[in-house]
């Protein structure tokens, strides 16, 4: 299933509904990956200042893949400022 994500926050939200319903805590999603719970917190609160490479790896404990996809008709301008 796809989740199209457009904002920082909507990552951060889907990250946490993830890892919930996969029934681990920060702690546990953090030990699969050799993270720190702090750093899986700071991916769900405010992805915007967490590193790709974190977040590739909370995505493989979360069986989750990355994958960017052209949009037909995208707005026009700069959806960050």
């Amino acid at each position: 299933m796809q989740y199209p994500i457009q904002t920082p926050v909507q990552l951060g939200s889907y990250l946490r509904t993830r890892r919930k319903a996969l029934g681990l805590t920060q702690k546990e999603a953090a030990l699969r990956i050799g993270l720190l719970p702090k750093t899986i917190s700071a991916l769900e609160n405010d992805p915007l200042h967490c590193s790709i490479e974190s977040l590739l790896r909370l995505l493989s404990a979360l069986d989750l893949e990355f994958l960017l996809q052209g949009k037909e008709d995208a707005p026009q301008g700069n959806m960050w400022e």
